[in-house]
């Protein structure tokens, strides 16, 4: 794997850099973080403005709508927007980081049509609909189910830890349509309008105070066949994609993110005394070297999702998402406990940033795969073990 930049992927890196001094300073404030619809037209305005520039979809194929853009360049867009302190995906990452890339891996080319572009242009927010009250870890448990009546499916059950469902257009929605069938096999993947009739949402209150997830219940709903991604059935291996693209490169912009909050304690230790405490020292140096790793091993991640063959198109990681996730759910504990102990009371006093971002870092071992999970796909897919009886 060779990511050293070319002459073409170095004048990429400045032509990204001066569009970012152009336009950051003529964005408006950003919304509160209780305000979601503000912060969807927000999101949806960034995610336009990238798409008019030429950087929505950078890495996704060509024949997505996506640029087609080398590993390196992806890399350096995420490393770019991250330093500059540009928008983050906001409400739309389940869009552009999980349910787009999946249908661009699986999808029909009416699927791909339909639903790419809005994506990719901001038009369209998305939410996941996997999780639910008796199946977290336990995905394969769910009970919400999907009954077949000519052209649509009639679903009826509920989802939780729905991610943006109060301001989302779409959900990709995981559903049993075959009960008989064993537990992973009897699955299907879904586009469900979340304006469909019999949908509700219910937003859930966060330890952090914020509310961007929600319950949210299903009462006979509505959704085409056409909506299936992939076969009847056969949703648990597309749901697989998903997972491997969210474990597997939609990290990559929170690693950067990491590697200048660690910047930022070092410089206050310095500027609070905190430096002289050698303990300390070797804390912070410990941690730059886990987050030099992990960026390195999500450069491995992205070079290998772009080259790797899948339904004939590249694109989707593979099992080193699980090690990467694993790794980096503990670092950015590990970081935030480390801020607090730098910072002392002004972690707490020295604004809503610190609390807010050391107490969202707990659900960080649960979200998107507990460790527990994660152990398990690396000890049976990695190392060969067999599995627990």
């Amino acid at each position: 794997m060779d990511l050293s930049e070319t002459l073409e992927e170095e004048e990429f890196r400045h032509r990204l850099r001066a569009w970012l001094r152009e336009v950051l300073p003529t964005l408006p404030p950003e919304p509160a973080a209780t305000d979601w619809p503000g912060r969807r037209a927000y999101d949806r305005a960034w995610q336009r403005a990238l798409h008019d520039a030429g950087y929505a979809g950078l890495h996704w194929p060509a024949d997505a709508g996506g640029r087609g853009a080398t590993p390196t360049q992806h890399l350096i867009f995420l490393e770019e927007t991250e330093q500059a302190g540009a928008p983050y995906v906001g409400a739309n990452f389940v869009g552009l980081l999980h349910a787009g890339p999946t249908i661009a891996a699986e999808g029909t080319a009416e699927q791909r049509s339909r639903w790419l572009p809005p994506i990719l242009r901001g038009d369209e927010i998305w939410c996941q609909g996997f999780s639910e009250p008796e199946a977290g870890s336990d995905l394969a448990a769910l009970r919400t189910r999907a009954v077949r009546d000519g052209d649509s499916y009639a679903v009826t059950g509920s989802k939780l830890w729905t991610s943006h469902a109060e301001v989302a257009d779409w959900c990709e929605l995981l559903v049993r349509t075959d009960p008989a069938a064993s537990r992973h096999r009897g699955l299907s993947w879904l586009a469900m309008p979340m304006d469909a009739p019999g949908v509700t949402v219910r937003p859930l209150r966060t330890l952090a105070g914020s509310t961007e997830f929600a319950e949210v219940f299903l009462d006979d709903v509505r959704v085409p066949v056409t909506h299936r991604l992939g076969a009847e059935n056969d949703g648990w291996r597309v749901t697989m994609v998903t997972l491997s693209f969210e474990r597997g490169t939609a990290f990559a912009g929170e690693v950067v993110a990491c590697r200048r909050t660690l910047t930022r304690l070092a410089r206050a230790a310095r500027e609070n005394g905190r430096w002289d405490d050698a303990v300390l020292r070797r804390r912070l140096g410990r941690l730059n070297a886990e987050f030099s790793a992990l960026w390195r091993l999500t450069r491995w991640n992205v070079s290998e999702a772009e080259h790797a063959p899948h339904s004939g198109r590249g694109g989707v990681p593979g099992t080193a998402g699980s090690v990467f996730k694993l790794r980096y759910s503990h670092a950015r504990q590990e970081l935030y406990e480390a801020a607090a102990e730098v910072l002392g009371p002004d972690s707490l006093d020295g604004g809503r940033e610190w609390t807010a971002d050391r107490l969202s870092s707990l659900s960080y071992t649960i979200a998107a795969g507990t460790s527990q999970i994660q152990r398990n796909i690396v000890a049976e897919r990695v190392l060969g073990l067999p599995k627990a009886r």
